[in-house]
């Protein structure tokens, strides 16, 4: 039986689908329906899939090819080794997003940081953060209520406490406390980058953490800059993931308005896609 499974995921799977993504696509979707890891399901002989388990495969591929991502499906994915529940309320965590938080966290030099990440989603980034960077603290914005619901459900199931705060960051001047790291991966895409885009992704999801005006790219940045001045400490650090279009633009705004240091670094795919800047 177990043979056949995957042949059938094949079949089914391959109109959409590279091969490697076939391969990962059915471990994800057997150590899920199995509750346990690929290995062993093929390791023990007596192993056999129920009925309900069986229609549970055939959910899930019914559910791919109507272009959901596979992590809504399962309601779960992994980010730097830690387990995030994942829905249609917030952005998938994606693997560029792992490379910002890894530069943050080499990057840090402070004993107990005080750290904010603006536009929080599922929380990955703070939760993160507060996981692997010893006694630092940690507060989140979101103007996103469902999405702030998911991080601290998030933030429950890894161990972390995080303040989350219900704040709309374009209309949020002042706060009352200042940090040493800040943190935002805002929303970057332009409108008119939409064509290029998978349905995947625009059909499901959310479009407010996605998307900025076309008349205005840097927009986030802009107010997140002039927000991390007057509330970064002293010799703080602003981290941002950035549309690889606006690498030169991002690095230009920042140094305009203060920032002591500003670098752009590439992605592990070569684009402009996170900028450090020192007050």
């Amino acid at each position: 039986m177990k043979p056949a499974i995957i042949a059938k995921l094949k079949s089914e799977l391959t109109p959409l689908f590279s091969n490697r993504e076939i391969q990962t696509l059915t471990s994800l979707i057997l150590e899920h329906v199995a509750g346990f890891s690929y290995t062993e399901i093929f390791a023990k002989d007596d192993f056999c899939f129920s009925n309900e388990q069986l229609t549970a495969i055939d959910q899930i591929i019914a559910r791919l090819k109507a272009k959901e991502p596979i992590q809504y499906i399962l309601g779960e994915t992994d980010f730097l080794k830690l387990r995030f529940w994942v829905d249609e309320r917030a952005l998938i965590p994606r693997p560029e997003t792992e490379e910002l938080v890894s530069w943050i966290i080499e990057s840090n030099e402070k004993e107990r940081p005080y750290i904010l990440d603006i536009g929080t989603g599922c929380g990955c980034i703070a939760i993160t953060l507060g996981q692997k960077i010893k006694g630092s603290r940690v507060s989140a914005f979101d103007i996103a209520l469902e999405a702030l619901h998911l991080a601290h459900k998030n933030a429950e199931a890894n161990n972390v406490f995080i303040n989350f705060y219900h704040i709309n960051i374009l209309k949020q001047a002042t706060w009352d406390e200042t940090f040493d790291i800040i943190v935002s991966n805002p929303p970057y895409v332009r409108h008119s980058e939409k064509a290029a885009m998978d349905a995947t992704v625009l059909d499901y999801e959310p479009a407010i953490a996605l998307f900025v005006s076309d008349d205005d790219p840097l927009l986030f940045y802009r107010h997140i800059g002039l927000f991390a001045q007057k509330h970064l400490n002293e010799n703080g650090q602003l981290f941002f993931e950035i549309n690889q279009a606006f690498g030169k633009e991002t690095v230009k705004l920042l140094k305009s308005q203060g920032f002591k240091t500003v670098e752009l670094r590439k992605d592990l795919s070569g684009h402009d896609r996170f900028v450090k800047a020192s007050k």
